[in-house]
């Protein structure tokens, strides 16, 4: 079955059929009519109070320890002042004098901590309920590892609209993978791979797969270079698609201004995505240092998420057992010896199936890798800002970024693990009920 001769995704779908699907699906069409809705008193605050749909809140944070992950300041007694979602002042109370406003609701935050929002870089949200548990766990901003019906692209929506609901999201879509099974269903343009005796590899199979993600609006593309380590049945170190293939997605990628991360584990595997010129290696448990050195090179990101690979040692199937207790003393080898190279590294949990872990574990998991506790944080705010292209944006709490505030009960660079239990989460200025990990 050819695909070479089909016309360009119809740019149509996009918010006529296929995101209303991913929005029913994902549960969010019920969120953002009750969040515009005035009348919606349940619901959080009225659109006339929230100065319309998508506007950020006012908040002062007041009487904290303030740490800025970009250079490792630490600030006594300091005040965040945030309007309209965004951070106006930052720093000592001394120092701001004035400018801190009256009237606008106060967050006291003495004896604890403050730090921005966490980044998960890899992270699968289907539903509403998902994207709610992953702010209240810390996560204010994120990336999506792909979803099977576009859901991402719904809860991205979600997070525009109304904040405090939802991490601020860059989507996915759906994966390019070579069964792509229920997802055919995700969207009609995909409906005649169907026919494809040995599933999406050839190249303009792929080429399709990639464009009709880019038409309905994903941030990015995802792809895999080996077998999944979550299923027993599925060898991880087993290729799916050849340098060949890869550079074909990535390709393709870029012709829509996007970069793709890959789900990877064998060292042939991770080279071949590194040189096929992948944006950042996910999982990449077996990756060398020859590859390693190729992405210092390239500038290409590393997301090891030890989170994924360390709960498959809790699974009562004795294979995957067995395989998180393998792997994961052999990732985190991996992951200090990126960070020795000036590998970038990026935290993200994996977290799918309804269960959100805290991004916060993979701070402390870094940490436990051999990174220095300040490095660490950062694979979770600097670092994965800039690789989500929003480093002017989010990772800091200073003039002109995003209110995304995290308040926590002690000293991140002393003990990570505070950075999982979050006593105060704010997300664009609102204050989110916070979820103990």
């Amino acid at each position: 079955m050819c695909v070479e001769n089909t016309p360009p995704p119809s740019g149509r779908l996009t918010r006529r059929g296929v995101l209303a699907g991913a929005a029913a699906l994902a549960g969010t069409s019920a969120v953002l009519a009750q969040a515009v809705s005035p009348a919606a008193a349940s619901g959080g605050a009225p659109e006339a109070a929230r100065g319309g749909a998508g506007r950020g809140g006012d908040l002062v944070v007041e009487g904290g320890t303030l740490l800025d992950p970009a250079t490792g300041e630490v600030t006594e007694d300091a005040v965040v002042v945030i309007t309209g979602g965004v951070v106006r002042a930052a720093g000592s109370r001394a120092r701001l004098g004035n400018r801190v406003p009256s009237g606008v609701p106060v967050l006291r935050a003495h004896g604890r901590w403050v730090l921005p929002g966490l980044v998960d870089a890899h992270i699968h949200l289907n539903t509403a309920a998902e994207a709610r548990d992953a702010v209240r766990k810390g996560a204010t901003s994120a990336r999506s590892g792909s979803t099977s019906f576009f859901q991402d692209i719904a809860v991205r929506e979600l997070a525009r609209q109304v904040p405090e609901q939802a991490p601020r999201l860059r989507a996915a879509g759906v994966f390019v993978t070579p069964d792509l099974g229920d997802t055919l269903l995700a969207d009609p343009e995909l409906a005649p791979l169907a026919r494809l005796r040995d599933g999406v590899r050839s190249p303009e199979a792929l080429r399709r797969v990639v464009e009709v993600n880019l038409a309905r609006g994903a941030d990015t593309v995802k792809t895999r270079v080996n077998e999944r380590a979550g299923l027993p049945e599925q060898d991880p170190l087993t290729q799916v698609y050849d340098h060949e293939q890869l550079s074909a997605i990535v390709a393709a990628a870029r012709r829509g201004g996007k970069g793709v991360l890959c789900h990877s584990y064998s060292e042939k595997g991770c080279h071949d995505a590194v040189t096929a010129g992948i944006r950042s290696l996910e999982h990449g448990a077996f990756v060398g240092e020859r590859t390693l050195h190729e992405m210092r090179r390239r500038g290409t990101y590393f997301t090891p998420t030890l989170t994924a690979i360390a709960g498959l040692a809790d699974s009562p199937d004795p294979v995957l057992a067995e395989r998180g207790r393998t792997y994961l003393p052999v990732l985190k080898r991996a992951v200090l010896a990126a960070h020795e190279l000036g590998v970038p590294l990026a935290a993200g949990t994996d977290s799918s199936g309804g269960a959100v872990d805290p991004v916060g574990g993979e701070v402390v998991l870094m940490h436990a890798a051999g990174l220095p506790a300040l490095d660490a944080l950062r694979t979770a705010t600097t670092g994965a800002a800039q690789l989500l292209g929003l480093d002017s944006t989010v990772g800091r709490l200073a003039r002109g970024y995003a209110g995304d505030v995290l308040v926590v009960d002690g000293d991140p660079l002393a003990d990570p693990g505070v950075l999982t239990r979050p006593a105060h989460v704010v997300r664009a200025g609102f204050q989110v009920q916070a979820q103990a990990a």
